[in-house]
This record gives structure tokens, sequence and C-alpha cells, in this order.
């Protein structure tokens, strides 16, 4: 399959971008690592999510040859190098399955279109090797939770896990989860995760916003049992599940460093902790969803525990946005993250630039690059990630050639 493995590195790119990772930085020190002797900028995250679920990005439809899928994706990594980018976050787990061969789930949909189908290549391994040919971090992207975008047990491969344990599985909101109150449940996820991390020569695990699912409205998550069987000694289910998805997040960090101390762990969440009007220690927002009480996500606590090396809160709203401002937000995390330790980088909603379905500051060319333009007030924000991969490559409205010409005149390394 043509895998790279840690005991086998043959690119020289990794050793240009590799170092060891930093913990406990100040703002000084961030300043002073990010910017040579002469002020030059050297050290900067830039990054793009590259999605596969639905076939969001990549592959364009399932069913391609497996020459049509490498084509297109060396061709997004060569886009990636075009704007002066260094990193992508490439979506390997997007339902419950892999873009690899996995020891312990089936092959993605996604690539031929039928769940478990071998697609005749490695495209993880593929992804690996011609990133780092091209200096590019690749970071695995998994999402722990979401088994599948429909309720039918019966779609899923034979051999899923899911469907094997059906007692792992919660219907809600049209789509199937993996129970997180379940221990065994907690244990499978990550193996079925770090089989990914000692089989390839990746840059970080990285996690998007999903944990429990978005709220859906007149729906309950049906973790009853697993609640009964486990939740002794918690006030309520909220603080239980917090709890568990706490100890996904710890655990996993562990096992990570112990299979490879290089690796970094990276999680890009929804960007309102709580709201300020919900905990004083919360942001000036006013949004609908709370990651800590709606997604049972205490995305500020795995920050202050350092649990994690870096965090992206997905910040996909513009400068004034009354109920999320990005003027507002920025800061808040700029704070949460001093003294931790913790890289911090800013998603930027790019999908939205140029959409003529949102507001007239997404209409302006400009507004992704003011976004940048008001990072450097933070020594804090150490880069920013693009979603997605599709639109740095289409560029509906010019805003990522903005912001290429604004403030990447030049390759940097990311952070390390």
């Amino acid at each position: 399959m043509g895998q790279i493995t840690r005991r086998g590195l043959t690119v020289a790119a990794v050793g240009a971008l590799a170092a060891t990772v930093t913990t406990g930085s100040t703002a000084a020190q961030a300043r002073e690592e990010a910017r040579g002797s002469g002020g030059q900028l050297r050290r900067q995250f830039r990054g793009m999510w590259l999605a596969s679920v639905a076939n969001r990005d990549w592959p364009s439809k399932p069913g391609l040859t497996a020459a049509e899928q490498r084509a297109e994706l060396l061709a997004f990594l060569d886009t990636a190098v075009e704007r002066r980018l260094n990193a992508v976050v490439f979506q390997v787990r997007p339902t419950a399955d892999a873009l690899w061969p996995s020891r312990y789930e089936p092959w993605a949909e996604y690539l031929t279109g039928v769940q478990g189908r071998d697609p005749g290549w490695d495209p993880l391994g593929t992804a690996v090797r011609e990133a780092h040919r091209r200096g590019l971090e690749l970071h695995a992207w998994f999402n722990p939770y979401r088994v599948a975008n429909h309720t039918d047990p019966t779609r899923l491969a034979p051999t899923h896990p899911a469907r094997l344990h059906p007692e792992w599985v919660v219907p809600y909101g049209g789509k199937l989860y993996y129970n997180p109150g379940l221990p065994e449940v907690r244990r499978f996820v990550q193996d079925a995760m770090l089989d990914a991390v000692a089989r390839y020569d990746v840059d970080a695990v990285h996690w998007d916003d999903y944990f429990y699912p978005y709220p859906v409205a007149g729906q309950v998550f049906d973790d009853d049992a697993a609640y009964e069987r486990h939740g002794a000694g918690f006030p309520d289910r909220a603080a239980w599940r917090r709890d568990n998805i706490d100890r996904l997040v710890h655990e996993t960090a562990v096992r990570i460093k112990r299979l490879d101390p290089r690796v970094r762990f990276g999680i890009s969440p929804f960007a309102v902790w709580r709201n300020q009007a919900t905990d004083p220690q919360g942001s000036d927002t006013r949004a609908g969803v709370q990651t800590y009480d709606d997604l049972c996500a205490d995305t500020r606590k795995w920050v202050r525990e350092a649990w994690i090396d870096y965090i992206v809160p997905q910040v996909y709203w513009h400068i004034g946005f009354a109920a999320a401002d990005y003027a507002k937000l920025v800061p808040w995390w700029a704070e949460t993250v001093r003294g931790t330790g913790v890289d911090l980088y800013i998603g930027e909603a790019l999908y939205k630039a140029g959409d003529p379905a949102q507001p007239a500051p997404w209409q302006d060319p400009a507004e992704l690059s003011r976004h940048l333009t008001f990072d450097r007030d933070y020594p804090q924000v150490r880069g920013n990630v693009y979603f997605s991969a599709k639109e740095v490559a289409a560029d509906r409205n010019g805003a990522m050639a903005r912001v290429v010409a604004d403030h990447y005149p030049y390759r940097v390394r990311p952070p390390r």
C-alpha cells in the first residue's frame, strides 16, 4: 500500500518542519520565536481543512479511479503550496470509517461509493508522503463519535463495529453516533484513531467540533442506560457527559505522546465556550450554542490543563457581528491560552467569502485580510486555518488571494 511508517522516514522536508514540542511559552517567547532577529516572520501556522465527509472537498465524487483520486489530492496539496500555506488538515476518519487500510474500521464510502470496498491505494499514506515532499505538515483529522449521516445500520458495511456492537450506537437527529458514555466505546475510538498515528508519520492528530451532537429541537440523546450504569457520583447528567469527553481528550493526549512525542494534538471547536451572561468567565457573545453546555465539551479546561498542543476555535463570523463578534472572540481566546503553552490558531470561514447568502461583510474580499490584521495585535495568535480546501482553490471573490498578498509574502514554517 506504500505506507510510510514512523520507523522508515523517507522525507527530507520533515526535518525542516519538525522540532521538539515546547510548553509554557509566554506571549513574549511566542513573539520572539515567531520573528527572527531582523524582525522577519519565521514561524506561523497557515493551514487548510481538506474535508472528505459527503465528498465535501475530496474526492470530488465517489467512484473515481485511484489515479483520478490521487491526482485530485495532489492538486489540493499543490494549491496549499501556491497559497503559501504550510499545513493541510486532512479528514481521514469522516464517519467511523477510514481513508487508510485500518485494522479497526472499513474503508470510507466516499472513496468508492461502497463502504468497506478497497479503493486500490492508500490515501493517507500518499497524503503524508506527498505533503512532506512539498514542505507541508499533514494533520490527520478524525471525528471521534459520528458513525453515519443516516440512521439505518443496514447501510453500514457488514463488518462495521457499529453493526457488531449495536449497543454502542445512539440514533439522534437523523444520524448515528457512538455513545460517549460507554468506556468500551471510548477505548475503541481511541484505538481506531491511533492506528493511523502508529502506522504513519502524521504531524498531528486533529479533531473537529463534534463531541456530543449539536442539539436538535424536540429530540433526546438516549443515553439513559449508560448514565444509570456509569453516572454515579456526578451532580447531573451534563457533568457526567462532560467528564466522558474530558476523559476522551486526556486519555488520547497521553496515548499520542506515548506513541510518538513529536506528534501534536489539536482540536477545532465551535468558538463559543460559554456566553458571558451564562458564565462571567465566558466571552462577550450571545451565541445560540455554547460548547460547555450543549456539546458537553469543556474546551477552556482542555487549554488550561494543557491536555492539547493547539486549539483552533472556529471563529466563523465577521468583525462586528452582533451575536458573536470576531473582534471579541479572538481576544477572549488569546487570554484563555495565555501562559498555558497551548498554541492558538484561528479558524476562518473562507467558505462564506463571496457567498451571496451571507451578509455584506462577506461580500468584501478584504474581510478575511482584516481578520489577520486584527490578529497581529495578539501575539498568542500563532496562525490561521481556512475552511476549506475547495474554497482555497476556487477563491470565489478573491478573499484568499487578498490574504496571501497582504499577509503571506513568503512561505514560513509552522510553530513547534
